[in-house]
């Protein structure tokens, strides 16, 4: 059975239509990237799977139960969302940011205990963190904030993380490293991860398999090597692209062609 199924999604802003009878389903334990257009639906499909819009038509199940039916706090005990960047307004420090996780698993008008802390600060040394766990969070450098926001998101224990192009601001040592945490967590915990991004060649070497939307349709669903196609590229994208295999991997490898 399907963690995350999306039936005849239809989703619009301000009568522009967004996702157009969208289906689509992801297994427990699988790293799922969505790739496509700027305007195809990418994020939007993320909010609507975390419970944040809710579609026009049609149904979004977790475990089998339409988000609609639970409430804010058992989708963030089940859910993380890491955003693109998030500049907070108010000088909290690093290690509040990431204590802000743990609030879907504390008691009405109870603070944080022991166990909190211990969670939120193993969660710092693997997004390696813990240095500036003091530091004010809008002094840090945006690669710095990014990996706060990770370190959040991973303090909360969810079953299901949601990434909105969160390596964005990585430079690419912490890109690698994250990469391999979301692997192990991945294996380990039979995390699911859902990330967005642009880069097509990410999607190909770290994701089970890639959603490719156009228009807010479903253009194609399948492992790297069935969606990442010169085909679908110039399709999709309107460009030329070379598609060949990573010698590494064996994993389709994009280079464009200009």
């Amino acid at each position: 059975m399907s963690l995350i199924c999306g039936r005849n999604i239809t989703f619009s802003y301000t009568g522009r239509l967004i996702l157009d009878d969208f289906s689509f389903a992801i297994d427990e334990a699988q790293v799922v990237a969505i790739i496509g257009p700027n305007g195809s639906g990418k994020t939007t499909l993320l909010k609507i799977i975390n419970g944040i819009l809710s579609p026009v038509s049609g149904q979004l199940l977790i475990d089998n139960k339409d988000t609609s039916q639970w409430s804010r706090r058992e989708l963030a005990k089940a859910i993380a969302v890491v955003p693109q960047e998030n500049l907070s307004i108010f000088p909290f420090y690093a290690e509040e940011i990431v204590l802000m996780g743990r609030f879907p698993h504390l008691g009405n008008y109870s603070f944080e205990d022991k166990k909190d802390y211990r969670i939120a600060h193993e969660a710092m040394e693997k997004t390696d963190t813990l240095a500036f766990a003091a530091c004010r969070y809008d002094q840090l450098s945006a690669g710095e904030r990014q990996r706060v926001l990770i370190a959040r998101a991973l303090a909360q224990e969810p079953k299901i993380l949601l990434l909105d192009e969160s390596t964005v601001f990585l430079d690419l040592k912490h890109q690698a490293q994250f990469l391999s945490l979301l692997r192990q967590l991945n294996k380990a915990q039979k995390l699911t991860v859902v990330f967005v991004t642009h880069d097509i060649n990410l999607a190909s070497q770290h994701a089970d398999r890639i959603i490719l939307l156009y228009s807010g349709k479903n253009y194609a669903i399948g492992n790297p090597a069935e969606v990442i196609t010169a085909a679908n590229i110039k399709e999709v994208y309107d460009v030329d692209a070379l598609v060949d295999k990573n010698p590494h991997s064996g994993l389709p490898r994009m280079t464009l062609l200009t």
